[in-house]
């Protein structure tokens, strides 16, 4: 006999269907579908079957992508998707010798980026393919407006995603106060991007983050006592005056 009436593995999914989960927009409900991140430490295959070099027949084969670890520090810039590999090292570079635990992490280091949007440099800790990335989309913005939010895999690029979003949305006249002119030009080279105000307030929150939004959203002062009371006898007034009978004199 199961010990839970679900199992464990659906309990998150059921959980998005019930109480001020299920309440929140249908638009951050679907960006939480997951969806597989772009191959990057392993190459897919790309095929269910190949000959084999040898015998020439045909073998079916199997994308097995390797195990890759996010440490909270990835959070904390854009590493283009890159983690830690945990694997096994031969002590002297020999298969006789002793296998010994290894963890390759990628280079990191800080660079500053200027966003055109936002107008301001940020020093952001990336890594060598994160510049790659940058430089093959031709500009900073243009990356963290295209890249999935699967693939950008950083609370940090989320919360930049966000904030640009929001700018192109809302057309603020604080971007360039002084030269109108650039500003509508750099309105009008990020306008494929835009999206509705109410939409880009949730881009990048995440779970936690978008239910308290909700709370708030639906959180109403509670109305003192004695206006109550004042209301409910003003209308019991007003009944009785309009049962009463009135005289109409004649002329």
């Amino acid at each position: 006999m199961p010990l839970h009436k679900y199992p464990p593995k659906i309990w998150d999914a059921l959980k998005l269907k019930q109480g001020i989960y299920a309440r929140l927009p249908k638009h951050y409900l679907k960006s939480l579908e997951h969806k597989e991140p772009t191959p990057v430490h392993w190459k897919p295959l790309g095929v269910q079957y190949r000959a084999n070099p040898i015998t020439g027949r045909k073998e079916r084969v199997q994308d097995v992508p390797i195990p890759i670890t996010y440490p909270p520090q990835s959070q904390d810039g854009l590493w283009g998707g890159e983690g830690w590999i945990s694997g096994f090292r031969y002590a002297k570079n020999d298969k006789l010798s002793t296998r010994l635990k290894k963890t390759w992490k990628p280079q990191v280091f800080k660079r500053e980026l200027y966003s055109e949007i936002l107008d301001h440099k940020f020093t952001i800790p990336v890594t060598p393919r994160t510049l790659d990335l940058i430089d093959a989309v031709y500009g900073f913005d243009f990356y963290i407006l295209k890249t999935p939010k699967e693939d950008l895999n950083s609370k940090l690029g989320m919360d930049l995603k966000r904030a640009m979003l929001l700018r192109l949305a809302r057309k603020s006249t604080e971007l360039y106060p002084n030269d109108p002119v650039k500003r509508e030009k750099v309105y009008n080279k990020y306008k494929q991007f835009e999206i509705p105000e109410e939409e880009a307030e949730w881009v990048g929150l995440n779970l936690e983050e978008a239910v308290e939004k909700q709370r708030q959203l639906e959180h109403k002062e509670p109305e003192p006592l004695f206006k109550v009371c004042v209301d409910k006898l003003v209308e019991e007034l007003r009944v009785q005056k309009l049962s009463e009978p009135v005289l109409i004199e004649k002329k």
